[in-house]
C-alpha cells in the first residue's frame, strides 16, 4: 500500500498538473498524442514498481526518466527539485545563508573551490582546496542526499566540519551569516581618465551595481570605461536590457525573443534614462561570455556603442523560462530564441539536428549569414558574439575543456600554493620551467584525453577485429596510435598560453581572493592593456565603428 500510496503522489498528479498545462498552450492540437503518451508511461511506470523482481525506488526511476527525456533537447532545459529551486533563487538574488564559500560536491568530500573574503570560511581558515570529510556528526561519504546541504543553515548558527589538507585532518568551526555576493565584484581605475568595471552575473541588483560603480568612477575623472564580462554565464534577460540601457538612449531596440507560442515573442526596449550616452566603452568577453553577457555585447556591438575585445563569446542564444510543477518543483524549459538588434542569433550549437552519435552539431561557418551594425558594418551570426578585436589564444578548446573538468589546474594550483607558502606574488609569472612542472603533474596524474579521431580509429579497429584483418594493420595501427599520441602532447604544447593564463588566475586567488586577481589584472592582463590602448586614442576608437 505504501508504494501505491507514493506512486500517486509521484505519477497521479503530477500527470493531472500536465494535463491542466497541456490545454491551455499552443500544444493543444496535439493533446490527443500527449495524453496517450503520458497514459502510456502512467501505466508501465505502476506494472514496473509493482511487479520488478526487487525493490524499486519510484522517486529515483522517475528522477532518471525526466532527465533522460530532457537530454533529448538542450542542456538548458532541466528538472529543478526543491533544493534546486533554492539554488536558482540564490544564483539570480545573490543573497543566501551559509558558510560563503563555493564548494564542489565530489563522491565522498565536499571541496572548498573558493572561499570569499572576510566569509564565514575564510574566518575559520578554509582555503581553497580543503576537503571536508564529514560536516558535524554526519560523514560525507555516507550521505546519500547532495551533502553541500549540510553546509547550510540559519545565520547564527555553528557547523563544525572535519576536513584534510595536504593529507592532514583537522577540523573547523563555521559560524553561519548572511552571504550577499555582489554581480560587480570589482571596479577601479585602470589610470587617471579609464574606469574598469567588472560584471560577474547578471542578478536582479546587476544594472543597478553597474550603475552605482560607473557613477564612482566618473567622480574619481573616468571620461572611458572597460566593462568586463569575461566568464559571465548570464543571469536575468530584464538586467541585460537594462545595462544596455546605462549607454543607449531609452526607447532603443535591445533584444527580440521568438517562440513558437505567441505569447512568448517579447520585444525589449530600453525604458528608463540613460546614464551616459557618450563615455567610450570597451566591452571584455571570452569563450565564457554567455546568454545575458552576450545581449549585452551584440547589442553594444549592433548599436555601434562599444568596441569588443576577446575572443568569440559561448554562443548561447536560447531563452529559459521557469514554469512551476508539483510539490515545489519546477521545470526550466527553453521557450525562445533571442535576436539582437541587427536581428542576428548567435546560437552556435544546433540540438535539433545531432550527428550520428548524438552530439549537437556546431553551426558551420559557411552557413553564417550576414547583418549590418548601425553604421553599417558586418556582422554574423550562428557562432556566438565575434570581437571586433579578436585576442584568442586557444588553439584547441577540446584539450583545455578536458584539463579543466579534471580539475588538474585546480589541484595542481593548490599543490603549488603549499609548496610555495609566503611567496610575493605582486609581480608573478608562470614560468616556463612552471609549466614544464605541470605537464609532469598532468602526466603523474594519467591525465589522458580521447580525441574524436580516437574514437573513430576505435571503431574501425573493433570492426577489424570482425573482419579478421587485425594481423594485417596491426603495424599500422601501433604507429597511427603512436603518431597520435606525439600529436596530443604537441596540442598541449600549442595551447601553452591558454594553459598560463588559467594557472595563474587558480594560482593568483590561493594568495589574494579574487579581489587581488582583479588588481593583478590591471596591471598585467593584455585584454585590459588593448582595451586602455585602444580608449587613449578618439580616433583609433572611432575607426572600429566605420563601415
Amino acid at each position: 500500500m505504501k508504494v501505491k500510496s507514493l506512486l500517486k503522489k509521484k505519477v497521479v498528479i503530477p500527470v493531472l498538473a500536465l494535463t491542466i498545462f497541456f490545454t491551455g498552450t499552443a500544444f493543444k492540437s496535439d493533446f490527443f498524442e500527449i495524453a496517450k503518451q503520458i497514459e502510456i508511461f502512467t501505466t508501465l511506470f505502476k506494472e514496473l514498481n509493482m511487479n520488478y523482481v526487487d525493490d524499486t525506488n519510484p522517486a529515483d526511476l522517475m528522477d532518471t526518466a525526466i532527465k533522460g527525456m530532457l537530454d533529448e533537447l538542450d542542456p538548458y532545459t532541466q528538472y529543478y527539485n526543491e533544493q534546486d529551486v533554492e539554488a536558482s533563487r540564490i544564483n539570480n538574488t545573490g543573497d543566501y545563508t551559509g558558510i560563503g564559500a563555493s564548494v564542489r560536491t565530489a563522491k565522498d568530500k565536499l571541496i572548498i573551490v573558493e572561499p570569499y573574503k572576510d566569509y564565514p570560511a575564510d574566518k575559520a581558515g578554509l582555503k581553497a582546496g580543503d576537503e571536508i570529510i564529514k560536516v558535524g556528526n554526519t560523514v560525507v561519504a555516507d550521505f546519500k542526499d547532495d551533502a553541500g546541504e549540510l553546509l547550510k543553515g540559519a545565520a547564527g548558527t555553528s557547523v563544525e566540519v572535519t576536513y584534510t589538507r595536504q593529507g592532514k585532518t583537522a577540523k573547523a568551526t563555521i559560524d553561519r551569516s548572511e552571504v550577499d555576493i555582489s554581480a560587480v565584484p570589482h571596479f577601479s581605475m585602470v589610470d587617471d581618465k579609464t574606469g574598469y568595471v567588472v560584471l560577474s552575473k547578471f542578478t536582479r541588483s546587476a544594472s543597478k551595481e553597474v550603475k552605482n560603480a560607473i557613477r564612482e568612477l566618473k567622480v574619481k575623472g573616468a571620461d572611458k570605461l572597460i566593462l568586463d564580462l569575461r566568464s559571465n554565464p548570464g543571469g536575468l534577460l530584464l538586467e541585460a536590457v537594462n545595462i544596455v540601457n546605462l549607454f543607449v538612449p531609452k526607447g532603443q531596440l535591445v533584444v527580440t525573443t521568438k517562440s513558437k507560442v505567441k505569447k512568448f515573442n517579447k520585444t525589449y526596449y530600453t525604458q528608463n534614462e540613460p546614464l551616459d550616452t557618450k563615455i567610450p566603452v570597451v566591452v571584455l568577453i571570452n569563450g565564457s561570455s554567455a546568454s545575458a553577457s552576450e545581449i549585452v555585447s551584440g547589442a553594444l556591438q549592433d548599436l555601434d556603442r562599444a568596441v569588443v575585445v576577446g575572443s568569440r563569446s559561448f554562443g548561447k542564444g536560447l531563452v529559459q523560462r521557469p514554469r512551476p510543477l508539483t510539490y515545489g518543483t519546477q521545470l526550466k524549459i527553453t521557450i525562445s530564441r533571442y535576436y539582437t538588434p541587427s536581428g542576428r542569433c548567435i546560437q552556435s550549437l544546433d540540438y535539433w539536428n545531432r550527428d550520428k552519435d548524438g552530439n549537437a552539431v556546431r553551426i558551420s561557418k559557411d552557413n553564417y549569414s550576414e547583418f549590418k551594425t548601425k553604421n553599417g558594418r558586418p556582422v554574423f551570426d550562428g557562432g556566438g558574439v565575434m570581437p571586433d578585436v579578436d585576442m584568442t589564444i586557444v588553439n584547441n578548446k577540446s584539450i583545455i575543456d578536458a584539463i579543466v573538468e579534471s580539475n588538474l589546474v585546480f589541484d595542481y594550483a593548490t599543490n603549488y600554493y603549499y609548496k610555495n607558502q609566503g611567496k610575493d606574488i605582486s609581480d608573478f609569472t608562470f614560468s616556463d620551467a612552471d609549466y614544464n612542472d605541470f605537464k609532469s603533474y598532468l602526466k603523474s596524474n594519467n591525465f589522458t584525453f580521447e580525441t574524436k579521431t580516437e574514437k573513430l580509429l576505435d571503431k574501425a579497429i573493433k570492426s577489424a577485429k570482425k573482419e579478421d584483418l587485425l594481423n594485417d594493420i596491426s603495424a599500422e595501427y601501433s604507429a597511427l596510435t603512436q603518431r597520435l599520441s606525439t600529436s596530443k602532447n604537441n596540442a598541449i604544447d600549442a595551447n601553452k598560453a591558454q594553459l598560463q593564463v588559467l594557472l595563474t588566475d587558480e594560482i593568483i586567488k590561493r594568495y589574494v581572493y579574487r579581489e587581488g586577481l582583479y588588481e593583478y589584472y590591471l596591471k598585467e592582463n593584455p585584454e585590459i592593456k588593448k582595451a586602455t590602448s585602444i580608449l587613449s586614442n578618439t580616433t583609433t576608437y572611432q575607426s572600429y565603428f566605420r563601415p
